[in-house]
């Protein structure tokens, strides 16, 4: 089957599908705390949800940075929809580079050729949000599995055509000894546990659910989960998570932007008071930027070295990427209301930043900025710089 999406215009395909498609219903999406289904069923039609799949397996092969720019760009106009889209390549990056078993193999290629969502279930009701923890193990008989996990969060679960789980290895393994399955239809149950009705990223739906799957033992990804964790998911998640927010400072600089400009015509050759707050607003979104182009260049670079993508100097980098970007979306959308005034803080003007500024502030609580400082400070105590 041929690729639609080639890695050199994922980011014009993604930034098309914002304008075009994402960003028309956004306040719909948002008000109604309903999933984004319009911008998802675009980007499956673009087939961007196989972009970072291997070209060999059906995808266009992208590299992380496209990945990322594509999610900034859908992030200009709806946070939900490239929230969803960061979530799912996530997932995509796990199975890729972990998941080395025949059935493994051919569920990638699936997903590229029937765009497959990708969720994910690694928190857990009884472990205060720690996801290198779990309570639930899995079950063996001969070779098929079962799994049966009480999870606090799983973001469009109800959307997604699979889900990766994590659990503990065996009945007796301890709490940190885990493994991420890989849970579908017809042998995945979801049933609701809590509802979704938050400040930000309402279109998310990200409600808790009682996890139960039964499958082939082969689900089971080859590698153990705290190896997943520190060579892929977390630096993944942390600079897919950080292009989501950089796509939504970017949006409100530019209304910023154009807010100044618009006070600029009704006073020709007159420089707006606003106009110094937008130049020093635009030098921090650069350096957000700069600081995201950076880690992806740091993840890049040691991508085949296992030893250094487990070792704390790159976890405290990344672990600093977010906590970085989460606080600076905030500040950079407040500046911009700042700068837009009564126009950026009413819900019924061009520049309405009420939106994006409930958004930016569910940042901070994706993996909790204290529970992550609090790693830090306990891997800084011991750690030497090379």
């Amino acid at each position: 089957m041929t690729v639609k999406a080639t890695s050199a215009d994922l980011a014009r395909l993604a930034g098309r599908i914002g304008e075009d498609v994402a960003a028309p219903a956004a306040d719909d999406v948002d008000r109604r705390a309903r999933f984004p289904v319009e911008a998802c069923d675009a980007l499956k039609s673009e087939r961007l949800l196989s972009a970072s799949v291997p070209v060999e397996l059906g995808g266009a092969g992208a590299p992380l940075a496209d990945v990322a720019e594509a999610t900034a760009a859908l992030a200009r106009h709806c946070a939900s929809t490239a929230m969803v889209y960061a979530m799912h390549q996530m997932q995509v990056a796990c199975v890729v580079r972990h998941g080395r078993s025949e059935l493994l193999r051919d569920f990638i290629r699936e997903l590229a050729t029937a765009q497959l969502l990708l969720a994910s279930a690694t928190t857990e009701l009884g472990v205060g949000g720690d996801v290198r923890t779990s309570v639930c193990a899995v079950e063996h008989e001969a070779d098929r599995l079962r799994l049966e996990k009480q999870a606090p969060v799983i973001s469009y679960a109800e959307y997604a055509d699979a889900v990766l789980a994590t659990a503990r290895r065996d009945a007796e393994s301890p709490p940190n000894d885990q493994v991420l399955v890989l849970c579908r239809p017809p042998g995945l149950r979801l049933e609701p546990i809590s509802s979704w009705d938050t400040l930000g990223f309402r279109g998310t739906c990200s409600p808790g659910f009682k996890l139960t799957a039964e499958g082939d033992g082969a689900s089971i990804l080859d590698d153990p989960f705290g190896d997943i964790a520190s060579q892929t998911m977390l630096p993944v998640s942390h600079i897919l998570w950080s292009s989501v927010w950089f796509g939504m400072a970017g949006a409100a600089v530019d209304k910023a932007r154009r807010y100044v400009q618009a006070e600029a015509r009704k006073s020709p050759g007159v420089t707006p008071p606003a106009a110094l707050r937008l130049a020093e607003l635009g030098v921090v979104h650069q350096q957000m930027g700069e600081m995201l182009r950076g880690a992806i260049r740091r993840y890049q670079l040691l991508f085949d070295d296992r030893e250094a993508l487990g070792g704390m100097g790159f976890a405290i980098h990344m672990n600093a990427l977010k906590v970085s970007s989460s606080r600076l979306v905030v500040d950079i959308v407040a500046a911009a209301m700042s700068i837009c005034g009564i126009a950026g803080y009413r819900e019924d003007s061009p520049y309405s930043l009420g939106r994006l500024l409930r958004d930016a502030y569910g940042a901070a609580l994706m993996v909790n900025n204290d529970r992550i400082l609090g790693n830090n400070a306990q891997m800084l105590l011991v750690h030497r710089e090379d």
